[in-house]
């Protein structure tokens, strides 16, 4: 029997101006061990699990650094009180900045599927953040921006270890990705 489809919405705002929004998906119950550090180093306001999470106990230590919002991801059939999709609209006071939306699997390649198309114009979404293939990305694809931010569990394949990091003023929205071995900046 299939679970019924649950959705949700959250607003961030911005802190003296801006806000740093961490990123990380597909922990497999298993995030790598300087994970919290990296990401703690990264003084988040907020911090989005994009799925996969494993066990939920992921969760409380994410939030033992920052605020945390999560979807489930296709092992997390558990996770009650966790929904498939989440809209993030980022504003400062009654203003929106930008809006996203969260879910697990999002893309097909560098591609959108067609449901999450649907899903971030319905919500009005300039950026759809997904995660499922471990593998780090940021794209544009039929006028939205994607966000991958890869897999902070155990390793897949040759892929990095690494989440993300969002940056949002006023002026821009800026994205990097984080290495969980090294702490600094990863690059392609």
């Amino acid at each position: 029997m299939m679970a019924k489809r649950r959705d949700m919405a959250t607003t961030l705002q911005l802190h003296n101006g801006a806000i740093r929004i961490v990123v990380v998906a597909d922990t497999h119950g298993e995030p790598h061990p300087k994970s919290a550090e990296f990401i703690a180093a990264q003084h988040p306001h907020h911090i989005l699990h994009a799925g996969d999470i494993g066990d939920t106990r992921v969760l409380d230590r994410l939030a033992e650094i920052a605020p945390i919002s999560a979807v489930r991801g296709n092992i997390d059939a558990n996770a009650t009180g966790v929904p498939d999709t989440l809209t993030i609209d980022v504003c400062d006071g009654d203003e929106s900045l930008v809006k996203m939306v969260m879910l697990h699997i999002g893309v097909n390649g560098p591609r959108l599927r067609a449901d999450s198309v649907r899903l971030a114009r319905a919500e009005d979404a300039r950026i759809v953040v997904c995660g499922h293939s471990h593998v780090p990305f940021m794209g544009h694809d039929r006028d939205l921006t994607i966000f991958n931010p890869g897999s902070i569990g155990p390793r897949r394949f040759q892929l990095p270890i690494v989440f993300g990091v969002f940056d949002i003023s006023w002026r821009r929205v800026a994205m990097k990705h984080v290495d969980c071995e090294s702490g600094q900046q990863w690059l392609p």
